[in-house]
C-alpha cells in the first residue's frame, strides 16, 4: 500500500510543486512588467483552476486503481490508502515550499518584514518579537503547509 500510496503522493505534491513554480515565474515577469499585473492575476486564476482539477481528477483515479487493484479491500482500506497519499503529497509540497522560501525566494521574507515594520499598529515590542521569529519562517511555513495541506 505504501508503494503506491508514495508514487500517488509524489504525482500530486508534483502537480502542486508545478504550481507553485509556474505562479513564481508569473510573479517575476509581473513584477519586472506593471502593464501585465492583471493578466498575470488572471493567469494565476486559470492555473489554480487547473491544478485544483487535475488534483481532484488524479486522486479519484489513484483510488480507483487501488480499488481495482485490491478488490479485497474495503472502504476503510481505501480511505487508509487516499489519507497516505495526501499525506504524502503534502509532505512533497511542503519540503519544496520549504526550498523555494529558504533558496529561491528568501527576499520575499524581508517584504513581509517590511510590510510589517510599515504598520502602524506595530510597537518596538511586537517588532521584536517579528525580527526574533523571521529566520524560523520558512520552517513555519513547512509545518503549516503540512497540517494545512
Amino acid at each position: 500500500m505504501w508503494n503506491e500510496a508514495g508514487l500517488a503522493g509524489l504525482v500530486l505534491g508534483g502537480v502542486s510543486v508545478a504550481y507553485l513554480a509556474l505562479t513564481a515565474i508569473t510573479g517575476k515577469v509581473a513584477a519586472d512588467n506593471t502593464g501585465l499585473s492583471f493578466l498575470m492575476a488572471g493567469l494565476n486564476l486559470l492555473l489554480w483552476i487547473a491544478k485544483f482539477c487535475a488534483c481532484i481528477f488524479l486522486f479519484r483515479h489513484f483510488l480507483k486503481k487501488r480499488s481495482i487493484s485490491a478488490p479485497q479491500a474495503d472502504n476503510n482500506a481505501i480511505f487508509r490508502f487516499g489519507a497516505a497519499a495526501a499525506l504524502l503529497s503534502s509532505l512533497v509540497y511542503s519540503a519544496c515550499y520549504l526550498a523555494y522560501f529558504k533558496f529561491f525566494a528568501p527576499d520575499m521574507i524581508e517584504q513581509v518584514l517590511d510590510t510589517l515594520s510599515s504598520n502602524p499598529m506595530m510597537d518596538s515590542n511586537s517588532m521584536e518579537a517579528v525580527n526574533q521569529m523571521m529566520p524560523k519562517m520558512p520552517v513555519y511555513m513547512f509545518f503549516v503547509n503540512f497540517f494545512y495541506c
